[in-house]
């Protein structure tokens, strides 16, 4: 009788297959090239920078070629300062040809903005306005 259940057992999988470890060290290495520009940006901006960079303000900085330079970043931490000593919390600082809105009390730039984007733009939800 022992023998007649062995020959009709088969064992039951259930779930997904385990991915080899070739594909998964292929999807690390597609994901890290994907985000390294990016993350190469926020690190260098965050190194000579007091302020922050969110995601919405680094995608805007990349996709219209904004340059910032050492001492656009020294005048915008400027901006940030005189605005936090006046207490504001949601700031426009104009430096130069860029508008950059910052959230003062997080020191996060929210959103940037080159000259051509700034003619005939109505700028909102913001409580103060630094020209550095």
């Amino acid at each position: 009788m022992d023998d007649i259940r062995l020959k009709f057992y088969s064992p039951i999988v259930t779930g997904k297959p385990v991915a080899s470890l070739d594909a998964i060290k292929q999807q690390k290495q597609n994901a890290q090239t994907e985000n390294s520009f990016q993350s190469i940006l926020q690190e260098k901006i965050n190194q000579n920078s007091e302020v922050s960079f969110s995601k919405h303000a680094v995608k805007r900085t990349i996709e219209h070629n904004i340059e910032l330079t050492d001492e656009s970043l020294a005048r915008l931490n400027e901006g940030v300062r005189l605005a936090s000593e006046r207490n504001l919390d949601d700031t426009l600082i104009l430096v130069g040809g860029t508008a950059f809105v910052v959230n003062v009390k997080n020191n996060t730039v929210i959103t940037a903005m080159e000259n051509s984007e700034i003619q005939g733009n109505v700028f909102t939800n913001i409580n103060g306005t630094v020209i550095i």
